[in-house]
């Protein structure tokens, strides 16, 4: 601290008016007892007579709106002032110990060239892994112990002491740079300790005390910087920003406003006195009063001393040195597919900020601003990365173009929904002034406002702790309004969240709005509220809490990801899920690449285990990793983790054919999963829980595909939708709809008895494992079921008949062998039944059929001409012929394969690509 006889020195004798008197005179006799002149409180007014002359003209003013002529209009007395000068700011944790702060102090030692300076604003030390102690934390602590007369503030002032001297040691070595550091830190401990004797023996301190004690971390690493640059041989001076930035404070005292023309004269006497140096370093954080008060530049105080020294500069480029590649489109922690943005605007910077985004505050920028610096934030420890360059829009144009039209996304958290409505609001003027002059007088700050045009409600949002007092003082602003019903509802909605997109490319981008809104709806975001200003900078949204991170994945997704990502989890990993996850392994990036689809696998469940992988699982080595990462299966914690992924459109394909998973459907739709299955257990289910699903289905915009279920990878289920969405009337559906019965009957009556023909199917693997589970006609009656349901037709599957092909003898036989071995016994029925075919030229044919005029359907063995469609088939094919009203004469038939693995999955992923389609994929 600088002694009475110093300050006169630099221009005349200071104040001490900013101490109250008892801590004053406490602080006079503590200086005393440690051997310390009163005169330290001291501070000067102005460093020579022509500064203060020219300080008393320009005291109460801030900094002035941009215009094209400021730039000429300083007085440059020193001639330092230019495009030449670059400004570097270091955090905290690039000054967190004695090697960064070197690796800092070398990079710029080698910044300055032969035409060029550089300016480095340096805060405080942050904490680092060998030493925990953040700086400005402790001093802060110290203070609020020495105000609560807690005397382990001296414990804290000690672990300070310790901290730098340590740090000295490592980065200065044994040198008379080391013993000068030294000596001006002891100085400052003893007045620091001074001084905090005192406030603890008053039991109080001041604003104007805590700013002066609590600026010593940044005075501290600034001399350790510029000793070390000097060390590196550079030539280098350090400057105590309090004898330079003057600021007065804002009306709201969160914040000061620069006083730029005194700041201006002081920065030329600074270099009047101390010369042109090619390399500076300067203190952030710190500057003092028009009174010559030591004060602080408040929050993201050294960030705001960087840009400040950049406009007095008029530097060419300011950069901040931090811990992050740059500002990110959303946040990584939230979005792990995130992307650091190459460039930004000063506005974009300004409305991301507000939101939360870890970027540089407004009023930082405001110095930068009007002098049209740009500004990059890089990461001092990935020094490969570019960082983010926040500029003016009109002169950086070129690096804007061709950029994302949305540079980035935000939340608020935890906010309240407050709904203001009446029929008597219509119309009455002062009716928004008096909501919110009443919220304002009750300090309740509104984050985001919407009306509607009938000015029948408004609705604003607050934090979510303010919610019940906003309501109850608009309840007693409004009592007569709510009495007379002019006022109907003062409506409070808690668990709010509010969602940003920011960027200035949306104003000349139609339907940005549409996209966006689109993407929430897809991801089944309910929206409540929705604010934008006519800038259109900015489209807010306010939804549910619970939906924060989905909504904000789904958006960010959606402008920065590939066009349609989607996350999917497979059920059932046997033959047809199996082929379906080799399916997707050959086509996944090609589908990234020609169509913007991202099908990524994230999970698979057998019925014992399930494997679940938040980057996506390996699709060359699923199966090994199923046996050795598996868990227990829980089909109710898949669905979880699927719903709560941060892809935001999620999928499971159900490839068993088992009820547990078709049980689950309903249940995964609301939590917002798309289902896509071959599985026939839903759709020929109890007709209350199929319907349960077609509702949510049609409600919302989740989606329920199941053209796998009826043909395999044939188009039936397509094509019946195609009729009957273009207005077709269906009359009747006929058809082969077992490959596996398919191929017994295309094949019975070559001469072998009917045993015989089952027992070659069964070796081709054509049958289930129990042949019966084939003959019985039950998969069949299931996809009849499917059908008729599609019709409209109201249908259990009790209430359709079926013509079982196991002789009743053996329909409860314990096994499928002993089945096998006594079905030759009954050869001779089926047998008749072929005779009396083949003498009318008839052929058998196993089929399902709905008869939707009669509202009925049936499952049957029947005997078609030789000359009908289904007696053509060959093998194991399938046939459906459709008789409507359009194909009445004629019927229209679909013939194919209709059973194997491979179509099967075929016609799954097919579903998955119409998925991806109503998802907003190119078509």
């Amino acid at each position: 601290m600088r002694t009475s006889q110093h300050l006169a020195k630099r221009g005349g004798p200071g104040i001490a008016c900013f101490i109250p008197r008892r801590l004053s005179c406490l602080l006079v006799n503590h200086c005393s007892a440690w051997k310390l002149q009163p005169s330290v409180v001291h501070l000067p007014l102005a460093h020579s007579a022509s500064a203060r002359a020219r300080e008393a003209s320009v005291l109460t003013q801030a900094i002035s709106p941009p215009t094209a002529e400021t730039a000429s209009n300083v007085d440059d007395v020193s001639g330092v002032r230019g495009a030449h000068w670059q400004v570097h700011k270091f955090g905290g944790t690039c000054m967190a110990s004695a090697d960064r702060i070197r690796a800092a102090a070398e990079l710029m030692v080698n910044s300055v060239g032969p035409s060029s300076s550089t300016c480095v604003v340096v805060s405080a030390m942050g904490n680092h892994p060998t030493s925990p102690l953040k700086v400005t934390d402790l001093i802060l602590n110290m203070i609020k112990k020495a105000s609560r007369q807690d005397a382990a503030f001296l414990v804290d002032l000690a672990a300070l002491q310790e901290k730098h001297v340590e740090t000295a040691k490592q980065l200065l070595g044994q040198s008379k740079e080391l013993t000068q550091f030294v000596a001006s830190l002891m100085d400052d401990i003893t007045n620091l300790k001074a001084m905090l004797q005192a406030m603890s023996i008053a039991g109080m301190s001041t604003d104007a005390f805590s700013d002066f004690v609590v600026g010593h971390g940044e005075l501290w690493s600034g001399r350790l910087f510029s000793l070390c640059c000097r060390q590196l041989g550079a030539d280098v001076a350090f400057m105590d920003t309090r004898d330079v930035l003057v600021v007065t404070p804002t009306n709201d005292g969160g914040s000061v406003d620069l006083d730029e023309q005194l700041s201006n004269c002081r920065l030329d006497d600074w270099f009047t006195a101390n010369g042109c140096s090619k390399l500076v370093v300067a203190t952030g954080f710190i500057a003092r009063s028009p009174e010559g008060t030591a004060t602080t530049l408040k929050r993201n105080g050294s960030d705001f001393s960087a840009t400040i020294m950049g406009a007095l500069l008029r530097s060419r480029h300011i950069t901040i040195w931090t811990d992050v590649d740059g500002v990110f489109s959303a946040d990584p922690r939230k979005v792990p597919e995130a992307v650091c943005l190459p460039s930004m605007t000063y506005h974009e910077a300004w409305e991301l900020s507000y939101f939360g985004a870890n970027v540089l505050h407004p009023r930082t920028t405001l110095p930068a601003m009007k002098y049209h610096i740009p500004i990059t934030i890089r990461n001092f420890f990935n020094q490969k990365a570019l960082g983010t360059r926040i500029s003016d829009f009109a002169a950086d144009m070129e690096v804007y173009q061709g950029k994302a039209t949305i540079k980035g996304f935000a939340t608020i958290d935890n906010v309240t929904l407050i709904n203001v409505e009446g029929t008597g609001m219509v119309g009455v003027p002062g009716i928004a002034s008096r909501i919110f002059s009443s919220v304002r007088d009750a300090g309740i700050n509104v984050i985001m406002i919407s009306q509607a045009s009938s000015e029948q409600s408004i609705c604003f949002a607050v934090k979510g702790g303010d919610g019940e007092a906003a309501a109850k003082v608009l309840t007693d602003r409004f009592a007569e309004s709510i009495a007379a019903g002019r006022v109907s509802a003062i409506q409070v909605i808690p668990h709010c969240c509010v969602l940003a997109a920011v960027g200035q490319g949306m104003v000349a981008r139609k339907g940005v709005a549409a996209t966006m809104m689109g993407a929430l709806a897809k991801a089944n975001v309910n929206i409540k509220a929705i604010a934008q200003g006519s800038s259109e900078y900015n489209i807010t949204v306010l939804i549910d809490q619970a939906d924060s991170e989905r909504a904000l994945r789904a958006v960010h997704s959606r402008f920065y990801l590939s066009d349609v990502p989607i996350g999917v989890g497979i059920v059932g990993p046997g033959l047809i899920g199996g082929t379906l996850i080799q399916q997707l392994r050959e086509q996944r990036q090609l589908l990234k690449k020609e169509f913007g689809i991202d099908l990524r696998l994230l999970a698979v469940a057998s019925s014992s285990k399930m494997l679940m992988q938040e980057t996506g699982v390996d699709l060359d080595n699923w199966r090994q990793d199923l046996d050795e990462k598996s868990v227990a299966c829980d089909l109710e914690k898949f669905g979880n983790f699927l719903s709560s992924h941060y892809i935001p459109n999620r999928v499971i394909v159900d490839c068993t054919a088992s009820d547990a998973p078709a049980s689950k459907y309903i249940h995964w739709m609301k939590q917002g999963i798309h289902v896509v299955t071959p599985n026939k257990k839903l759709g020929s289910g109890p007709l209350e829980q199929y319907q349960a699903v077609r509702r949510m289905q049609r409600e919302g915009y989740i989606h329920f595909f199941y053209e796998g279920t009826v043909g395999a990878g044939l188009p039936v289920m397509g094509t019946l939708k195609h009729l009957l969405e273009t207005g077709d009337k269906i009359i009747k559906i006929e058809g082969i709809l077992s490959g596996t019965l398919s191929y017994i009957f295309n094949t019975f009556g070559d001469g072998r008895p009917f045993s015989e023909v089952v027992q070659d199917a069964k070796a081709k693997g054509y049958t289930e494992p129990d042949p019966r589970d084939d003959l019985n006609g039950t998969d069949v009656a299931r996809k009849v079921c499917i059908l008729a349901r599609e019709c409209g037709l109201l249908l259990e599957m009790d209430q359709i008949p079926v013509e079982s092909l196991v002789p009743e003898p053996l329909r409860e036989v314990a096994s499928s062998a002993e089945y096998m071995a006594r079905l030759p016994g009954f050869d001779a029925d089926m047998d008749a039944k072929l005779r009396q075919a083949e003498d009318s030229g008839e052929c058998l044919r196993y089929v399902g059929v709905v008869d939707a005029q009669g509202g009925c359907g049936s499952v049957e063995l029947r005997r078609y001409p030789k000359s009908h469609p289904f007696a053509q088939l060959k093998g194991s094919d399938n046939i459906i012929s459709f008789t409507t009203a359009r194909y009445f004469k004629q019927p229209l038939i679909i013939r194919g394969p209709g059973a194997g693995a491979d179509v099967t999955a075929a016609g799954v992923f097919s579903d998955l690509l119409r998925l991806a389609a109503y998802l907003g994929a190119p078509s």
